[in-house]
């Protein structure tokens, strides 16, 4: 308590705005950083800042460490925060979600050594299972009726295992590679998780106003990462037919090109779809396509 009394006065000393946390360090503050800077908040701190102005936008950042975040958020410290969904379940805290960002995705799961016998999650039973997520495991291992003991530790979760610490570990994944290193094989998904934008729902009116800003800006953003600019040119005919499968706008933009019969189109595109429309379009006759990146989309 005299730590979070301590945190309060620093951080509220003299400023009204909105008050963001988010990792002191590592590759969740680096793209929660970036995807800020690019919806118009730029800061300028060092790494052992714990708090410092935004640039764009009656803001402050708090720099924290990631397991204190969901603390600091529901005690009203911070008023928003960009953290791990998983880290928000595992510290169980009266926050809620308000945009899902779409970075930083991975899983938390059961992994064991690749000889051990396993075929479904009563396996588990009698096993100790090594973990940085008691309170989650827990509760998944009691939702499916499952004895295990949970023994649990701070960090490098996967080489329990390896020296007789547990039979099984409970961990986040992300490419896997971590696991094959140490001879574990992924079993079991426990849960999905991103990086997500928590409030506390404390905000005044004024912290609302600036906080749908911000949700404003970010699905801007978030819109021009996931869509391409198309351009290209197609046959006056097939115009309709190259329309119709690039819904994402109202209406293409048609230009007459020089050459009789010809027009430039040009429409956005979900990044996702691009693939798998591509030789439709050239089967309609399309030519000199064009993909361009979208810095922002408000639609």
């Amino acid at each position: 308590m005299t730590r979070l009394i301590r945190f309060r006065r620093v951080f509220y000393l003299g400023h009204m705005g909105l008050n963001i946390a988010i990792q002191k360090s590592g590759r969740l503050r680096d793209d929660s950083l970036a995807l800020l800077k690019d919806a118009g908040l730029k800061v300028d701190n060092s790494k052992d800042q714990l708090k410092a102005r935004a640039k764009g936008m009656d803001a402050t950042f708090f720099f924290l460490r990631n397991s204190d975040i969901p603390k600091y958020l529901e005690d009203g410290v911070a008023d928003i925060a960009i953290i791990g969904e998983n880290t928000l379940i595992e510290k169980n805290v009266n926050v809620t979600i308000v945009e899902r960002l779409g970075f930083s995705k991975c899983r938390l799961s059961i992994a064991v050594p690749k000889l051990t016998p396993y075929a479904t999650l009563d396996d588990l039973n009698g096993m100790k299972i090594a973990t940085s997520y008691p309170f989650t495991l827990k509760q998944f291992l009691a939702k499916n009726e499952i004895d295990a003991q949970v023994h649990t530790i701070a960090g490098s979760v996967e080489i329990a295992p390896n020296i007789g610490l547990a039979d099984a570990i409970c961990d986040l994944v992300s490419t896997g590679s971590t696991l094959f290193k140490n001879g574990l094989i992924e079993k079991d998904i426990i849960l999905k998780s991103e990086a997500v934008l928590a409030t506390n729902g404390q905000l005044d009116q004024e912290k609302k106003e600036t906080l749908d800003q911000l949700l404003f800006r970010i699905s801007s953003v978030m819109k021009g990462r996931s869509h391409r600019y198309i351009l290209m040119n197609v046959p006056n005919d097939k115009i309709d037919q190259v329309s119709a499968i690039l819904p994402v706008l109202k209406s293409p933009t048609v230009l007459p090109l020089v050459e009789e019969g010809w027009s430039s189109l040009h429409s956005v595109i979900a990044e996702s779809d691009f693939w798998q429309v591509i030789n439709r379009l050239k089967e309609l006759g399309a030519e000199g396509i064009l993909i361009v990146p979208i810095e922002k989309m408000v639609v």
